[in-house]
């Protein structure tokens, strides 16, 4: 849950990198809220409930898939190809510090110790 929470206080930050847990745990946190609003949403005949909550986090979205990809070096913009973005999404992230800026595992064991 924390990284669910930690996309969201970076809601429209689109620089830096974020490390494939953050990315996949506000994924799928997502994706089970959306489909418990759809069910509530449902039985309340209030269909769009889950598009109101879509809405409100789609830029955390766009922003930590763009973080995503400056984790393994490439631009943002790589988002607006669907299965390139898909296979970029499961890869390892550069190690070190690349030019969109440092390791965020390297700074996560420094914080650790």
């Amino acid at each position: 849950m924390n990284w669910y929470l930690t996309v969201l206080k970076k809601y429209a930050v689109f620089s830096g990198r974020a490390r494939r847990r953050e990315f996949w745990t506000f994924s799928l946190i997502n994706f089970l809220i959306i489909v418990a609003l759809a069910v509530v949403g449902g039985m309340l005949d209030f269909n769009s409930l889950f598009g109101i909550y879509e809405l409100a986090v789609l830029i955390p979205m766009i922003a930590v898939s763009c973080r995503r990809l400056h984790d393994i070096g490439k631009s943002g913009w790589f988002q607006l190809i669907p299965v390139a973005n898909l296979i970029f999404f499961f890869m390892e992230g550069t190690k070190g510090d690349n030019k969109y800026g440092p390791d965020p595992k390297a700074a996560g064991e420094i914080k650790a110790s």
